[in-house]
């Protein structure tokens, strides 16, 4: 009997259940999402804040390192249009690796380990470089991703 339980709920549990996690990798949309990541780079190299709004959804959800947060598309382009025209301004960012992961076909976290440079205090005085990690949710509508939610943290310098 024992065996034959044993038996039963490795069957149950092999078999897919309505609402299970998609597969995890689907290679073409991962590239189309790594073309997000790089869009919002060159928006952000550029320190143009209507393109960098751009990579977004229309209702998106955005907070940055300090916390600070905004909601929708022109919150975010209102937020960084002074930000890349002062502290911002001689700033390169790039991305050292990122992971993707579907949640659904239709909807992906990913994480996104960035470097910075050139970064300035309020005050105007050079930053030493930065790394960080950023969270996004991105979702596709009309065959096109957009980040939905994002959260910006710092990495602590390692020792």
């Amino acid at each position: 009997m024992k065996n034959f339980l044993t038996a039963f709920l490795l069957l149950l549990a092999s078999v897919p259940v309505s609402g299970q996690i998609p597969e995890r990798r689907n290679a073409k949309e991962e590239a189309r999402i790594e073309k997000v990541l790089t869009d919002f780079l060159d928006a952000w190299n550029k320190h143009d804040a209507k393109a960098f709004a751009g990579v977004f959804a229309e209702e998106a959800d955005f907070t940055n390192v300090r916390g600070v947060s905004a909601h929708g598309r022109s919150e975010v382009e209102k937020l960084y249009a002074p930000l890349f025209a002062t502290r911002f301004k001689d700033t390169h960012q790039n991305i050292a690796r990122s992971t993707v992961r579907f949640i659904k076909p239709d909807v992906a976290g990913v994480d996104a380990w960035w470097e910075m440079t050139g970064a300035k205090s309020p005050e105007g005085q050079e930053m030493p470089p930065r790394k960080g990690l950023l969270n996004f949710v991105m979702t596709k509508n009309n065959d096109v991703w957009l980040i939905a939610v994002m959260h910006n943290m710092d990495l602590p310098a390692a020792p």
